[in-house]
């Protein structure tokens, strides 16, 4: 089994190579969108479109022959994902293009990659870290994209190739609850706090507002300045949050390798439209919106498919508010928990991913039937014997 990972390279472009980068990107974006319009929407087939629209492509918008397949590729897969989510296919932005390996090379010799540009093949210097040096390192990847970032600058996401192990064979089943007060709680007691991500969020989107409106209502000078200041500070904050949902994953993958566990996480999908439906203030709007969960989520599915962990989702409903001892419906009071059957009481976050593990070791565990079933109390004659007594 194969996992395909992207390492995203910063490009250092002459002034000759990013005027022909310019080209390239809105030519590309020009092809996608004639494609889109002249063939029928209810068409995903890359290879239905190219038969359709290849030679108009190389024809007017001077691509190259690969080009002009990645095209219409880039086509049919954006209408595959729009027709899963009942939307159509809008327009195509020239902020980047899909390269293959005819028409893409990395050379770790002089740290370049040769890229098919407007005017032919390009050799452009590769600005990157140890991370990356690491990773390309003796590899030769074939296939990558093309991008312009919002920063105006130019990179590379090159994708790489690499065998994972087989999945370890699971005796325990380790939950994981997702939240914003605490960002993630496991059914180990491990838990890391939401209070100092909200703090950044917070700080953030005050400077956001004020230089704003500094930008708007002050003078030339400090317009100008107010926009220079929030263009160095944009994406600091998404930065911020990344490096903290690494290390959440990382702990968490690790301590489940170490235990031979399954890591079972919410199926969180949807919540954002069925949350923005209730009446909330603005400041809880935003953080709300903001709760990057689903970054989390893929951090941890695809680190665990390379250390051999699976992960799994359950469905979320009423594992907030079931007793992880006996099952019963408990009361749950902000982060307290407390079960009205057998008087457990504690953090609901904790009862939350303790009951979260019962569900992934129901489906994923042999003989998991038996860990969701509540004993009734019954009296001697073999009656349900009544809560009073």
């Amino acid at each position: 089994m194969e996992q395909v990972l992207t390492l995203v390279c910063k490009l250092n472009p002459t002034s000759e190579q990013i005027a022909q980068i310019e080209t390239t990107l809105k030519a590309f974006a020009d092809a996608c969108n004639y494609a889109n319009q002249q063939v029928k929407p209810q068409i995903t087939s890359k290879t239905t479109i190219q038969n359709m629209v290849y030679q108009d492509l190389r024809s007017m918008f001077g691509l190259s022959a690969n080009l002009a397949v990645r095209a219409c590729a880039r086509v049919g897969a954006n209408r595959k994902t729009a027709k899963q989510k009942n939307k159509p296919v809008l327009i195509f932005k020239p902020t980047s293009a899909d390269y293959d390996a005819r028409i893409f090379a990395f050379r770790e010799k002089d740290w370049t990659v040769s890229l098919t540009l407007s005017e032919g093949r390009e050799h452009i210097k590769l600005d990157v870290g140890n991370y990356q040096q690491g990773k390309l390192k003796g590899r030769k990847p074939t296939s990558a994209q093309l991008c312009k970032h919002r920063d105006g600058s130019y990179y590379i996401h090159i994708q790489t190739k690499d065998e994972v192990p087989e999945p370890l064979k699971p005796t325990n089943v380790i939950g994981v609850d997702f939240g914003r007060r605490d960002i993630a709680v496991t059914s180990n007691g491990d838990k890391w706090d939401g209070k100092q991500i909200d703090e950044v969020r917070d700080r953030y989107a005050k400077t956001r507002a004020s230089l704003q409106q500094k930008a708007i209502i002050g003078t030339r000078s400090t317009r100008r300045r107010a926009r220079q200041i929030l263009q160095r500070l944009s994406g600091r904050e998404r930065r911020f949050q990344q490096w903290l949902n690494h290390q959440i994953s990382v702990a968490v993958i690790q301590q489940a390798k170490n235990a031979k566990a399954i890591v079972a996480i919410e199926n969180l999908t949807g919540i954002r439209e069925r949350t923005n439906t209730q009446p909330r203030s603005k400041v809880e709007r935003r953080r709300s919106n903001s709760w990057s969960f689903y970054q989390l989520r893929c951090f941890l599915e695809y680190k665990g498919i390379k250390e051999g962990v699976e992960v799994i989702a359950v469905p979320p409903a009423y594992t907030s508010q079931t007793c992880h001892q006996c099952l019963h419906i408990g009361l749950r009071s902000d982060k307290r928990f407390k079960c009205g059957n057998c008087k457990w009481h504690g953090d609901a976050d904790l009862n939350g991913a303790k009951m979260i593990s019962l569900l992934g070791q129901s489906v994923s565990l042999p003989g998991g039937s038996g860990y969701l079933c509540c004993n009734l109390s019954t009296d001697s004659s073999g009656l349900l014997q009544s809560p009073a007594l």
